[in-house]
């Protein structure tokens, strides 16, 4: 099996929301697991936050995401953005809507001039996504 890189987000209290967020928009099997699960407390209160969820997808994305414990410094959105690029349009424009959806856009969803279509949101929960609908090249 070759190698693989994944996504892995730190989140203050919200990763369990964030997660099932991301299911929605993906599908796939999510697994979560609490500190409490494993017999410990998380600092600052919260045996039900999240020390590791995982998103696994029938297209093939792998997506990790855990409460950030307390007192662990992190700046939301600056140190991480996900990029998903394809040739599916529908599939891919369906993602765009539910990860823009009460989020900012950057880059609208359109043609850019090196051909794709590509887009630039930061969603709900503060990540930022870029999407890339990869075009036929001549």
């Amino acid at each position: 099996m070759a190698s693989i890189l994944n996504p892995y987000i730190s989140f203050y209290g919200n990763a369990r929301q964030a997660m099932e967020f991301y299911q929605e928009v993906f599908g796939g099997e999510l697994t979560v697991n609490t500190y409490g699960e494993f017999g410990q407390q998380e600092a600052g209160g919260g045996a039900d936050k999240i020390m590791h969820s995982m998103l696994t997808t029938t297209a093939g994305f792998t997506l990790m995401a855990a409460d950030n414990p307390a007192g662990n410094e992190q700046k939301t959105g600056s140190n991480i953005s996900v990029s998903v690029s394809g040739e599916d349009d529908g599939e891919l424009r369906r993602y765009w809507e539910k990860l823009s959806s009460g989020g900012t856009v950057m880059v609208p969803l359109e043609k850019q001039m090196w051909g794709d279509i590509f887009g630039m949101c930061t969603d709900r929960f503060g990540i930022t996504w870029l999407l890339n609908i990869n075009q036929p090249r001549p």
